[in-house]
C-alpha cells in the first residue's frame, strides 16, 4: 500500500509545474535544502522520468564565479613567474646573455623549475589534510593563499638589482619557491571541490525537465577551466616586464593580482555553500582502507562485516555507509593509475614541440609562440563542447559521462601524437638538412634555418591536444570529486594532483629520446601508449563510476 501510495504522491507533484527541489538562492544549503519524495526517485521512477524529460543546465551560482576569479589570479601567478625563471635562474646578473639574476646555468634552471612543478603538484596532499581533518576548505584556501603572498614577497624583494648584488638572490628563491608551492597545493586541492560543493547535490525535477546536477557541474568545472587558461596569459606579459623594467616588476604585478583576486571572498562570503570539518575523517579512511588490505577484502571495513565474521571485538567509529563510500572511492581510484601517462605525454609535448617547431620554416614565428594556440583554442572549445558537442550527443543518446570524456580524450591526443610523427616524418624527408634540422647546409647569414616545411602545418596538432586536454583535464576534476566520500573531497582530489607530480617524473624518463632522428619515434610510441591506454579505461574497469556515482549521489553522500 505504502508504496502505491507513494508513485501516486510521485505523479501528482510531477504535474505540478513548479521546481519541487527547493533551492535558496541557488546555493545548496543542508539546513534550508528539502527534497520531496519525487527529488528522491528509485531507479526506475528515475529512468522514466528521463524518457518523458529532457535534461537541461542549473543555474551556476555567483559563489562558483567567485571561486573562478581566485583560481584565474592563482594561475597567472603561476604561469607569470614561472615564465621567466629559467633566465631568472640561469643567466648571471648584468650578463651579456640578456636580462638574468642567479648566474647558475640552463641546466641548473631547468632541475630548479621541473622541482619547483614537482613540488607545486605534490603539496595538494598537505592542503586536503589541512582542509578535510582541520580547517574546512575556505580557510584552507586562506590560510595557504597567505603562504602564496609571502613566497610572492620574499621573490620580488629578493630580485631588486641591490638584494641580488647582495648576494640574496638564491636564498630568497629557494624560500620563494617553497611558499608558493606550499601555498598552490593548499589552493589546488580545495578550490575546485568547494566549487562542486556550490552545486545541488540532487536532480531537481520539473514538469517537463530535469535539472541535471552533473550537467551543471560539468558546466562549473568548464568555467573553471576557462579560468585556468585566462590566468596563463600572464605567459605573454611577464617576459616584456622582465625585459623591460626588471624581474622584480614581473613578480610584484603578479602579487598585485593575487591580492586583488582574493579581496573578492569576503564580499561573499556568506553566499559559499561550506561543509563542516569531521576531525577523524583521514584517520578513519586510512583504518578503513588498512582493513580492506589486511583481510584482503573490500567489504571488510563494514562493521556488518566485522560481526557476521566474528570480530565483534574491533569497535569501528563508523557506519557501513561510510564504509560503502571508502569501498567505492578506492575502487573508482584504479582510474588514477592511467593519469600519469597522459601527463607525461603533455608534458613532452610542450618541450617537443618547441623542438620541432625549430626544425622547421617558422615564416618569422618564434618557435615558442605556436604553444600559445593551445590556450586560445581551449577558451574556444570549451563553449563549443558545452553548448553543441555534448547537448548533440545526448539527443542521440550518447553518453557523455566522465569515463567516456577521459577515454576520448586519450584517443584524441593519441590521433595528435600521430599527426606529430608524420609531420615529424615530412620533416625528415624534406631539405636541406633531412634528418638532421638546422645542419650547416641551412645556415643562411649566419643564421641556422629550420628544413622546407612550414611551421604552420603544427596548428592541427595544437588543437587536437587542446580538445584533449579539455576532455581530461575537467573530467579528471569532475570525476575525482564524484567518487570522494563527502568529507573527503579534498583529499581525494589531491590525489588527482599526485598524478601531475607523478606524470612530470614518467615524462623524465623520456627526455633522453628527444633528438634526431629518434624525435619521430618518440611520437610513435606516445601515441600508441595513449591509444592503448584509451581501449584499457573502460575495458579493465570493471565498475560503471558514472552509475555509481549516481547512487551514491541519490542517498545524499
Amino acid at each position: 500500500m505504502g508504496s502505491a501510495k507513494n508513485q501516486e504522491e510521485l505523479t501528482r507533484l510531477l504535474q505540478d509545474p513548479v521546481n519541487i527541489a527547493t533551492l535558496t538562492n541557488g546555493v545548496p544549503n543542508a539546513s534550508t535544502h528539502t527534497f520531496p519524495i519525487a527529488a528522491r526517485a528509485s531507479d526506475l521512477q528515475k529512468r522514466s522520468l528521463k524518457d518523458r524529460s529532457r535534461s537541461v543546465y542549473g543555474i551556476v551560482p555567483t559563489s562558483v564565479w567567485v571561486l573562478c576569479i581566485v583560481e584565474l589570479g592563482e594561475r597567472f601567478c603561476f604561469y607569470g613567474i614561472s615564465t621567466v625563471f629559467q633566465n631568472y635562474v640561469a643567466r648571471p646578473l648584468n650578463g651579456s646573455e640578456g636580462r638574468g639574476a642567479l648566474g647558475m646555468g640552463h641546466q641548473a634552471a631547468t632541475g630548479m623549475l621541473t622541482l619547483f612543478r614537482f613540488w607545486c603538484y605534490a603539496s595538494p596532499v598537505i592542503g586536503a589534510v589541512v582542509a578535510d581533518q582541520y580547517l574546512g576548505r575556505l580557510s584552507t584556501i586562506l590560510l595557504f593563499s597567505v603562504a602564496y603572498l609571502i613566497g610572492l614577497c620574499i621573490l620580488s624583494i629578493t630580485s631588486l638589482p641591490t638584494a641580488l648584488e647582495n648576494g640574496l638572490g638564491i636564498g630568497g628563491f629557494s624560500l620563494a619557491i617553497f611558499f608558493i608551492g606550499l601555498g598552490t597545493g593548499g589552493i589546488k586541492s580545495n578550490i575546485s571541490p568547494l566549487i562542486a560543493d556550490q552545486s545541488n547535490r540532487y536532480t531537481d525535477i520539473l514538469a517537463d525537465e530535469l535539472v541535471d546536477r552533473k550537467m551543471t557541474l560539468r558546466q562549473s568545472y568548464m568555467i573553471f577551466y576557462a579560468a585556468i587558461n585566462i590566468g596563463s596569459f600572464s605567459g605573454f606579459l611577464t617576459p616584456y616586464l622582465e625585459r623591460d623594467i626588471g624581474f622584480w616588476s614581473a613578480y610584484l604585478v603578479c602579487t598585485c593580482v593575487l591580492v586583488c583576486c582574493l579581496c573578492v571572498i569576503p564580499f561573499l562570503i556568506k553566499e559559499l555553500a561550506v561543509r563542516p570539518v569531521k576531525n577523524t575523517i583521514i584517520r578513519d579512511a586510512f583504518w578503513a582502507v588498512s582493513l580492506m588490505v589486511s583481510y584482503w577484502n573490500l567489504d571488510a571495513a563494514y562493521p556488518s562485516w566485522q560481526s557476521i565474521n566474528g570480530k565483534e571485538g574491533i569497535i569501528l567509529p563508523w557506519d557501513d555507509s561510510f564504509a560503502a563510500q571508502t569501498r567505492y572511492a578506492v575502487l573508482a581510484c584504479r582510474l588514477f593509475v592511467f593519469f600519469p601517462i597522459y601527463w607525461a605525454a603533455e608534458g613532452l609535448f610542450s618541450i617537443t614541440m618547441i623542438i620541432q617547431a625549430g626544425q622547421m620554416r617558422d615564416h618569422g614565428i618564434p618557435n615558442d609562440l605556436l604553444q600559445n594556440i593551445s590556450t586560445l583554442a581551449v577558451l574556444l572549445i570549451i563553449p563549443l563542447f558545452e553548448w553543441l558537442l555534448f547537448p548533440f550527443l545526448q539527443r542521440l543518446n550518447v553518453s557523455v559521462g566522465v569515463i567516456n570524456r577521459i577515454t576520448m580524450g586519450f584517443v584524441i591526443a593519441g590521433v595528435a601524437m600521430a599527426y606529430a610523427s608524420f609531420l615529424q616524418h615530412v620533416i625528415y624527408s624534406t631539405g636541406p638538412c633531412y634528418e638532421h634540422p638546422r645542419c650547416e647546409s641551412s645556415v643562411v647569414d649566419g643564421v641556422p634555418h629550420g628544413n622546407h616545411t612550414s611551421v604552420l602545418f603544427q596548428i592541427p596538432t595544437h588543437i587536437l591536444m587542446s580538445m584533449a586536454n579539455v576532455l581530461v583535464s575537467v573530467s579528471g576534476f569532475q570525476y575525482a570529486y564524484e567518487i570522494a566520500p563527502l568529507d573527503l573531497k579534498s583529499f581525494v582530489q589531491s590525489l588527482y594532483m599526485l598524478t601531475l607530480a607523478i606524470g612530470s617524473v614518467l615524462g623524465g624518463l623520456f627526455i633522453p629520446a628527444v633528438f634526431d632522428p629518434a624525435m619521430l619515434w618518440l611520437f610513435v610510441v606516445l601515441a600508441f601508449i595513449l591509444l592503448f591506454t584509451a581501449f584499457v579505461i573502460p575495458t579493465r574497469l570493471e565498475i560503471s563510476t558514472d552509475a555509481e556515482s549516481d547512487r551514491f549521489n541519490r542517498r545524499g553522500i
